[in-house]
């Protein structure tokens, strides 16, 4: 499949049993119309929808599915990406530790790693788009805020934004 905005393969080549990939979403990536109001580069994560939203030239955005804040941990509002990061380390912070004590406090970047392969930072929050050890859950109401994305998409996401790009999430 070619990315009309780009040109380029967006890699979403099947297996040759017909099955799906290993570790890919159910919610394939897809350029779509965009009639929106916002500015090409910038990202909408509609969080009602479940989708990720990349704005691009010519009305039309680059469509990604993700994994949102399970109830109570839902939140809408305007940040920009503040710092990018391939295959990160995890520390869960103290909110999530006196909920889940059997967390471990730090782990290394890899495929272990619950941030997956690549992580967006939203301004000076504890939020982040990032990648997944749990590719089913993409789709899901399951995160403490995080929007979570396979590392197939998180992966083509990061090579597409920009430190300082405007992320508005809806509900």
């Amino acid at each position: 499949m070619i990315d009309p905005a780009t040109g380029q393969p967006m890699r979403q080549t099947p297996r040759t049993d017909g099955g799906p990939r290993v570790g890919a979403s159910a919610i394939p990536r897809e350029t779509v119309s965009y009639a929106g109001g916002h500015a090409p580069g910038t990202v909408i994560i509609s969080t009602q929808e479940r989708r990720l939203y990349l704005v691009q030239p010519g009305r039309t955005a680059i469509r990604y599915g993700v994994g949102v804040g399970r109830p109570g941990f839902a939140w809408a509002g305007v940040k920009s990406i503040t710092r990018k990061a391939e295959w990160p380390d995890w520390r869960p912070p103290a909110q999530m530790l006196r909920r889940r004590p059997d967390l471990p406090r730090f782990m290394a970047g890899g495929p272990q790693n619950p941030l997956g392969a690549r992580a967006l930072y939203l301004g000076s929050s504890l939020y982040r788009i990032h990648g997944s050890n749990e590719p089913h859950t993409i789709g899901t109401a399951v995160s403490s805020g995080c929007f979570r994305m396979t590392n197939e998409d998180v992966m083509d996401l990061y090579a597409r934004v920009r430190v300082g790009t405007r992320v508005v999430v809806t509900r």
